[in-house]
């Protein structure tokens, strides 16, 4: 199975926000090439809210870019056999935590954001990934810092589409 086949089964699959998710579905059914950055009309990302609900806290990365706090992830690589797969190694990758599982369950919320050019827009699935009780956390080259926030405190640092993921995730555990 292709990673854009399993990107469809999977939006099927997913059963919130319908008018968001129906986009996603027509993006994929226009775009053959719909899961690649190349696809300027947009493409699909992955991402992975990493939580460790035992301390009532989350790791977001400071983004080189964007200069937001934002949760892991990023851009499908062919190499990716899910969407599941690739939120987890992104999470992995900008983490540095070894040993991180996806919640049950599948993505916990869609994002759809712009993108400057070429592109326009992400059409982002994002899972929330448990960190081990003893994970030790390090900062990637695509991130300026990385740092776990309390629950409360990442209104503070954060803008709403994390806040969103967040909810979400806390609303499933």
């Amino acid at each position: 199975m292709s990673l854009h086949d399993d990107a469809v089964l999977v939006l099927k699959g997913y059963e919130g926000q319908g008018e968001l998710r129906q986009a996603y579905l027509d993006h994929l059914a226009a775009h053959r090439d719909g899961m690649w950055k190349a696809c300027h009309a947009g493409h699909v990302t992955a991402s992975a809210l990493v939580i460790e609900p035992e301390r009532g806290r989350v790791l977001l990365t400071l983004h080189r870019k964007l200069r937001m706090w934002l949760q892991m992830g990023g851009h499908c690589e062919p190499g990716d056999a899910s969407l599941a797969a690739a939120a987890l190694r992104e999470a992995t990758e900008e983490s540095g935590i070894a040993g991180l599982t996806l919640l049950p369950g599948g993505p916990v919320r869609l994002d759809r954001h712009p993108i400057p050019p070429p592109c326009h827009w992400h059409f982002d699935v994002q899972y929330a990934a448990l960190a081990p009780s003893d994970a030790e956390h390090v900062v990637s080259d695509e991130s300026l810092d990385v740092r776990w926030f309390a629950y409360d405190e990442v209104a503070d640092v954060a803008d709403e589409s994390v806040l969103r993921l967040l909810d979400a995730t806390r609303a499933r555990l």
